[in-house]
């Protein structure tokens, strides 16, 4: 079977941030920095041949995101396990990322589901997930 997924490709208002941001967390997950541009940055998954890319586009049509309009309303990644997931929660603060559903955390996909839901100052959200 091929790789399921290829790469992603975000296109953020503000580059600077988002290298910090999901730099921190992708780092976090095991992924390794990978090509730069004046414009992008992208991060290469350490288990197959997928990368994430960041990028501010000089086409952007709007400077701000919102994932409750059509499109992508948020990525999921998986973690190494339950320990991986609380140790990027006790850390997301102080990189730019909030904890959603705090009241439901770690259950808030379901009883059976150990995640982090989180979103950056840009309105992404991202959920990392343990494995079941």
């Amino acid at each position: 079977m091929a790789v399921a997924v290829h790469h992603i490709e975000i296109w953020v208002p503000d580059l600077s941030r988002a290298m910090n941001d999901w730099g921190w967390v992708l780092h976090q997950l095991g992924w390794k920095d990978g090509d730069g541009w004046p414009g992008g940055f992208s991060w290469k998954s350490g288990v197959d041949s997928s990368y994430i890319v960041v990028e501010q586009s000089p086409a952007l049509s709007a400077d701000t995101h919102d994932r409750l309009r059509p499109g992508m309303n948020h990525l999921a990644l998986n973690a190494a396990g339950r320990a991986e997931v609380d140790a990027i929660v006790a850390d997301a603060a102080g990189h730019g990322w909030t904890l959603m559903f705090a009241d439901r955390h770690p259950y808030a996909g379901g009883p059976q589901h150990y995640a982090a839901f989180l979103h950056n100052q840009d309105g992404y959200e991202l959920e990392i997930v343990a494995p079941g």
